[in-house]
């Protein structure tokens, strides 16, 4: 089943539930699954958003906005460190400026956009994947924390599945209380 039939398939299963993604090792389909769900689930909520909302922090809590920003931001920077490089200065830009509006009317389904694109390239990413080399050591940050190829790949997985439920839940709250 090729990438643009799963964003497009009319059934309600879960992504993991619709078979493996072409081209994706089988060790990595969980990652594959995860990020793919997240982006049909995101995907959900385009015409949805309105901007006046896009940026609001309820009790103090990230907004939308941020966690969109930052989705996109940490597939980038964790997938950087799984093929064992090092952050570039766009990158820490970036990161700095997640969480701000960065041009006039940002809106939901640009943000959301450039999560998908994102996402397209880990997918991409994981299709090249050595298998074999899933447990040798990669270094994360200028502090060099020793993790795995593996680890890093999941850990992009979960943490992109953690922010969309933050997100989903903050939009939740925010659209309920515009009616």
């Amino acid at each position: 089943m090729s990438l643009f039939s799963y964003m497009n398939s009319t059934t309600k299963m879960e992504v993991w539930l619709r078979g493996p993604i072409e081209g994706v090792p089988p060790t990595l389909q969980p990652v594959a699954h995860a990020l793919l769900q997240a982006l049909e689930e995101l995907g959900e909520l385009r015409n949805k958003v309105p901007n006046q909302i896009l940026w609001e922090r309820p009790h103090g809590i990230a907004s939308i906005g941020f966690h969109m920003q930052h989705i996109k931001g940490i597939l980038d920077r964790l997938f950087t460190y799984s093929m064992g490089g090092s952050l570039s200065e766009a990158q820490f830009q970036y990161l700095k400026e997640e969480g701000q509006e960065l041009y006039p009317d940002c809106n939901y389904n640009s943000l959301y956009k450039s999560v998908a694109e994102q996402i397209q390239i880990s997918i991409s990413h994981l299709k090249t994947v050595n298998t074999s080399n899933l447990t040798e050591v990669c270094y994360v940050g200028r502090s060099m924390v020793p993790s795995t190829q593996l680890g890093l790949l999941f850990h992009a997985a979960e943490h992109t599945q953690r922010h969309l439920g933050q997100l989903l839940v903050t939009t939740r709250i925010l659209l309920a209380k515009m009616e």
